[in-house]
């Protein structure tokens, strides 16, 4: 037995694996909180195969035990040879994804800023205990939850640094960051720099073979919005169609909810006002199963806006305030005071021009945007896509309905 101990103590920088990252230290700390917690001496730790003078050195960080000695140890201890050398427990990504879980779960049906507690929370535990995985969906969970209070530069920020935390992770995990930061220059109006953003995934994911559903239906729905905002509504109607191809291999009752908008926008352009309608209808049953809340305010927003084109201004004002309370209960700021503008001009439609106006004055009050974005380098701005005096629609301005509806499924 004292031959065994004193080889991994002369052995001790050939160690392999997590252990040989750690610092010796750190490791000898771990072992002794994790030996004193169990009640066990060093002899009854160390035994059979070792002594308890070598443990005694170990716990001192005076010598880096083999990978065998840790596995000894982890045994003997009752945990993995990962947590005993990295300080992570299998119970702690657990933890973390529940977390997340439940961070999601209050964005979708409370307020954004509560939600972005819960994420600050993983973030920082999930960087404490090495888990990029976890850590990398608790900064997409806060872009999300920037793209909903309107703070864009923050959202971009935050979908920039997932992105470069999965930089060597392949593409397709890397593509609702990309989309998120899509959406964020799409909201401050960067149209055609939002097109490019998705375009380039797109052609990067075909061109290397990657044929992902989920991430290609992900940024064709996504691409529907910039298409219309520019003019291009063939472009927009091609993507639309081949979302619509893609969505029986994708099993994401939310994402499948955001491609019903999507394809309900390009119906609109059409005249095709009954048909886009049902397909509204569809995302909102989704939403309402899913209980995600500003995507069923933002379904609301459109049938509000499909039922104002056709004249129905009785019914499209009852949709628009439905949204306009569920926006503001989330205190989704960005998103409210476009749908007022919306309701200001179905009440000047309906002749109720002094309530048309008590809706606008307060928002004129304001700042004129939630928060500056400036534009990304050379990148052409595009012209704003509605005329002076135009009350923005979900076919004409981004940011405005069709843009939201289509982009803004955060928590999908």
């Amino acid at each position: 037995m004292a031959d065994r101990s004193a080889g991994d103590g002369r052995t001790a920088g050939t160690v392999t694996g997590a252990a040989g990252a750690e610092s010796t230290a750190e490791l000898g700390r771990r072992v002794l909180r994790l030996r004193t917690e169990r009640g066990f001496t060093q002899r009854q730790l160390a035994e059979p195969a070792y002594t308890a003078a070598y443990v005694s050195t170990l716990e001192a960080g005076k010598v880096r035990p083999s990978e065998a000695a840790l596995r000894h140890l982890a045994d003997r201890l009752g945990v993995s040879y990962e947590e005993l050398t990295t300080g992570r427990s299998p119970r702690d990504a657990t933890r973390l994804r529940a977390a997340l879980t439940d961070a999601r779960r209050a964005l979708a049906t409370g307020a954004a800023e509560d939600a972005t507690g819960l994420f600050e929370e993983v973030r920082d535990e999930a960087e404490r205990l090495g888990f990029a995985e976890e850590r990398s969906a608790a900064l997409l969970g806060l872009g999300d939850c920037a793209l909903e209070t309107g703070e864009l530069t923050l959202a971009r920020d935050h979908f920039e640094d997932v992105e470069r935390l999965l930089a060597g992770e392949p593409l397709p995990r890397r593509i609702p960051a990309i989309r998120g930061r899509a959406v964020a220059h799409l909201l401050a109006g960067e149209l055609r720099y939002s097109c490019y953003l998705l375009e380039s995934a797109i052609d990067e994911l075909n061109a290397s073979g990657l044929h992902d559903p989920y991430a290609l239906l992900l940024l064709y729905t996504a691409a529907i919005a910039p298409y219309m905002d520019m003019g291009a509504h063939a472009r927009a109607v091609r993507a639309a169609e081949l979302a619509l191809a893609l969505a029986p291999s994708v099993d994401d009752p939310g994402l499948i909810a955001r491609m019903h908008r999507g394809v309900a926008r390009t119906l609109i352009a059409e005249g095709r006002t009954a048909e886009a309608d049902a397909s509204l209808a569809k995302a909102q049953e989704l939403y309402e199963q899913l209980r995600i809340h500003t995507d069923l305010a933002h379904c609301h927003w459109m049938r509000g806006y499909v039922h104002a084109q056709d004249g129905n201004l009785e019914r499209a004002e009852r949709e628009l305030r439905t949204a306009r309370d569920m926006l503001a209960s989330k205190r989704a700021a960005l998103f409210t005071v476009q749908v007022e503008v919306e309701l200001a001009d179905v009440l000047r439609r309906r002749g109720r021009t002094a309530e048309a106006e008590a809706l606008l004055l307060p928002l004129l009050a304001r700042s004129p945007a939630p928060e500056p974005v400036d534009a990304p380098g050379p990148v052409e701005t595009p012209e704003p896509a509605t005329a002076p005096g135009a009350a923005p629609g979900p076919m004409t301005a981004p940011g405005g309905p069709g843009a939201t509806a289509d982009e803004a499924g955060l928590t999908a």
